[in-house]
């Protein structure tokens, strides 16, 4: 029975689907987050408590608490100055941005240290904020939660790699696992480690990692979470020469990110202030950060490797909003933010996931959810100038930071605007995208947004005018079937415009029919 109630909640049907008058109605009240980590302290001001939240504003200062323990385990009055400055100015900048909540989380230095409750203290007289000062499981399960609100259903293992500490915890769909754990393994200790040899250090994280890391028990995916392998990431992403510069959301076989991990772990600071988009302030503890990957992947034994943006703090947000709300899709809710309020028509929106809902037969659920957004985007960029709209949506949205999108979905979505806006979809594009798409998801993406422009031209943007056609994709020709033509007379731009989506659909015929009544 345990089994099944698990499937069943991961199976859920997700709330996927367009509404205008809630996304269009929704009053956004900012909210913010600030972090108390081993190594930084940052503030992020979010535009609203929701299920895609989008960062306002992000501002982190170095204050290496972890580092400013004394012999005792307590906190250093430097290390306290530091920390105690720093979050007195963010708390300074959310009120003046008028954030209506801030939230503040302190982990493993404050955790672990004699004094941390002395720390908590300065901060409510200073500054009136409360401080919550998690444990090893609850960072774990945050950490999990953020991994959970930044992915469609994802499945395996979550590790957040802080300065302080290494969380792992397991997730199934939309669920925390019972497997979890939080290890000593983070940025800064490990550091320290390579400082007295390294291969003392991989032996005594091999020991940590096999008393403490759970098994590897559902899909063969770790997901990376925490500043110093998000750097790992855009490592790669640069040498690899990925079109998205996007981390969240890159899927790597994990034999290749334990094979860059490996090198860099033996780097000198030199050397690695000469690798490839390497963020300046990781310099110093990227070794430390590839270290522990290669030998978590070497204990684990992933098939790849996904990396999210999406942590603790993310994942604290997502555990405040109510269960519906959570079962909002992150994809779809994010690009109706973006989409509907810029639009001509908002309604427009919806009307077309409806007229598309037969487009493609035996749908599934990602696939729905991949249209209906491409649909909420498809009048972004209508104030542009007609020559650049195509090549700017496609650019733009190749490189959005969406949550609950993989690499290769930004590119299905790219794709699809740009077919909306009647763009080529040539030898320059599928350059541009290398192999993040098959021939057949490339034909699928220029299909939808072939059907996306057709439906804008024919109905000029009119919901009204557009329920009253639909399309039919048979053998031998793509039919527009309209109730009562005489109402909407056909015209050549409609023409050409169907013309277009029978070219993509592979068929020879395309015509506008009286619709059967």
């Amino acid at each position: 029975m345990a089994a099944d109630g698990l499937k069943q909640r991961v199976t859920d049907v997700r709330r996927i689907e367009i509404d205008t008058e809630r996304v269009l109605g929704r009053e956004q009240q900012h909210y913010g987050v600030i972090d108390i980590g081993s190594n930084s302290i940052r503030l992020v001001v979010y535009d609203d408590l929701s299920r895609a939240p989008f960062p306002r504003f992000n501002e982190k200062s170095l204050c290496a608490l972890g580092a400013g323990l004394d012999a005792e385990g307590d906190l250093t009055p430097e290390a306290m100055a530091r920390a105690l400055h720093t979050i007195v100015r963010l708390d300074a900048i959310a009120r003046a941005m008028k954030v209506r909540r801030v939230d503040v989380l302190a982990t493993e230095a404050t955790r672990r240290a004699g004094n941390g409750a002395v720390l908590v203290e300065a901060i409510r007289e200073r500054t009136g904020l409360e401080t919550r000062i998690l444990s090893g499981a609850e960072e774990a399960t945050y950490s999990a939660f953020g991994v959970i609100s930044g992915f469609f259903q994802p499945r395996g293992l979550v590790g957040d790699m802080g300065g302080g500490s290494l969380e792992v915890a397991e997730v199934v769909g939309d669920h925390v696992g019972e497997r979890m754990s939080s290890m000593p393994l983070g940025a800064l200790p490990v550091k320290a480690m390579l400082a007295e040899g390294f291969d003392s250090a991989k032996k005594t994280i091999d020991a940590i990692l096999q008393e403490s890391l759970p098994p590897l028990l559902t899909e063969p995916v770790f997901y990376a979470v925490g500043g110093g392998w998000r750097a790992l990431a855009r490592v790669h992403i640069a040498m690899s020469g990925c079109p998205i510069s996007v981390v969240h959301g890159y899927d790597v076989p994990a034999g290749e990110v334990r094979a860059l991990a490996k090198r860099i772990a033996r780097m000198s600071p030199e050397e690695v202030a000469a690798l490839p988009d390497v963020p300046g302030r990781r310099v110093a503890t990227l070794p430390a950060a590839a270290m522990v990957m290669s030998r978590v992947l070497k204990n684990l034994k992933p098939e790849r490797v996904v990396f999210s943006a999406c942590g603790v703090r993310e994942g604290w947000l997502y555990a405040q909003l109510d269960r519906d709300e959570q079962f909002r899709d992150p994809l779809l809710e994010g690009a109706q933010a973006i989409g509907l309020p810029v639009a001509r028509v908002p309604e427009f929106s919806a009307a077309l996931g409806r007229w598309t809902d037969g487009l493609f037969p035996g749908e599934g659920q990602n696939d729905r959810r991949l249209r209906l957004a491409a649909c909420s985007l498809t009048d972004m960029s209508w104030r542009d100038h007609a020559k650049v709209r195509a090549e700017e949506s496609f650019q733009r949205l190749l490189q959005f930071p969406f949550i609950g999108i993989s690499h290769s979905e930004h590119a299905f979505l790219s794709v699809a605007i740009l077919a909306r806006y009647d763009g080529r979809v040539d030898e320059t594009v599928k350059a541009a995208l290398g192999n993040l798409l098959s021939p057949a998801e490339l034909r699928r993406a220029e299909i939808l947004g072939r059907a996306l422009l057709l439906g804008h031209r024919f109905s000029a943007s009119v919901p009204e005018i557009l329920e009253h056609a639909r399309l039919r994709i048979d053998a031998d020709a793509v039919r527009l079937e309209v109730v009562n033509p005489a109402s909407v007379p056909d015209s050549d731009a409609v023409q050409a415009r169907l013309r277009q989506l029978a070219k993509a659909t592979g068929v020879e015929g395309a015509e506008i029919v009286a619709a059967e009544t």
